[in-house]
């Protein structure tokens, strides 16, 4: 059975969307316990009377009345706002009281109340948000998609450990197949960072890294995991996004200019909405920010219930599936352990800097 902090105050549609989330999440999943949902009181017992649940004993307030705007700098403002809906949800992770959190409010401010407090896990000196994709073939995972602009050469190698861990205990992938994602897919190609990073994955014995790989092979099932740094991987993540919808709207232009095609849209309307499906981020729930000492899952700024409902999910699997164990773990064995101690405030405040912009 599972506990999980849920920010109730985060998103674009908070609390409303994020409390229809939650008992979504409770009705299909009895494996958890409880939610702790943080926020305004009197504004989510409102919301939770609305749907029904209120006195529900598998829900538990936590009243904060502070919320961290979007517009705010992360780690200025989870000091300045100690008692923010995101900081007492890393604060119940923190106590125990909680196994995982989610948030689908600030992701620098997650990112950063999440390495603040719960700090990171031993020999991992950067977290990084991991983001699936689907393809033609099936998914694949990217990371980091965010947390972090400016990536070391060992970050991304941690980044490519931790990618491989969630891949094979998640998407269920026996030996991961990781790319580096550069500018050309020769040895030698790319920038200072790319070259250094490429030069550690090669010589890691027991991880199954295929080389370099460009933008062009990321849905061809060349991969299962793709490396690169935030700034990169945000850019990715922002233009995939974009694009998906576009191609939407083209088709339905298309296909609606006259009667025959709208006819044969009909015919066809099963493999759109599968199509639909697919490319709704929604459906995936929400990224783990992987290397930090709980679970820890972001959602899109504008999640409906559905997306917070399946963000719950994953914070759950990654619970269960012992994701952070098994991290350690391999981190050792393959002796890429950052010697950094994230236990220095100085260290601390530079990972928070470096955290994307949501």
């Amino acid at each position: 059975m599972v506990q999980i902090a849920i920010d109730a105050m985060g998103g674009d549609h908070a609390p409303r969307a994020v409390i229809e989330g939650a008992g979504e999440a409770l009705a299909r999943y009895p494996r958890i316990s409880k939610l702790l949902l943080t926020g305004p009181q009197a504004l989510i017992e409102s919301e939770l009377e609305r749907i029904g649940l209120k006195g529900d004993e598998r829900l538990e307030i936590v009243h904060t009345e502070q919320v961290i705007g979007m517009h705010e700098s992360p780690a200025a403002a989870i000091r300045a706002k100690p008692r923010s809906s995101i900081a007492v949800a890393v604060e119940l992770v923190k106590d125990g009281r909680a196994r995982g959190l989610v948030s689908a409010g600030h992701t620098g401010a997650a990112v950063a109340s999440t390495v603040l407090k719960l700090r990171t896990l031993p020999g991992i000196e950067r977290p990084g948000i991991a983001t699936v994709f689907p393809s033609p073939t099936g998914s694949f995972l990217l990371l980091d998609a965010g947390a972090n602009v400016d990536g070391k050469p060992k970050h991304l190698a941690q980044y490519a450990v931790m990618g491989e861990i969630y891949a094979r205990e998640i998407l269920r992938v026996p030996s991961p197949r990781i790319g580096l994602l550069n500018v050309g897919s020769e040895a030698g190609k790319g920038n200072e960072q790319a070259k250094q990073a490429y030069d550690i994955l090669s010589a890691m014995n027991g991880i199954n890294f295929v080389g370099n790989i460009e933008g062009r092979d990321l849905f061809n099932d060349t991969v299962d995991v793709v490396v690169c740094d935030g700034f990169v991987g945000n850019v990715v993540l922002k233009c995939c996004e974009s694009m998906a919808k576009a191609f939407r709207d083209f088709l339905r232009n298309l296909l609606s200019k006259n009667p025959l095609r709208m006819t044969g849209a009909l015919m066809c309307k099963g493999a759109f909405d599968e199509f639909r499906t697919l490319s709704d981020y929604a459906e995936y729930g929400g990224a783990p920010l992987l290397g930090v000492n709980g679970a820890c899952i972001i959602g899109h700024g504008s999640s409906s219930p559905v997306a917070i409902r399946n963000a719950i999910r994953v914070a759950m699997e990654a619970v269960e599936h012992h994701l952070n164990e098994h991290i350690i773990t391999r981190v050792r064995e393959l002796g890429i352990a950052s010697t950094a101690k994230s236990g220095n405030r100085a260290e601390r405040d530079r990972q928070c800097g470096a955290a994307a912009a949501p």
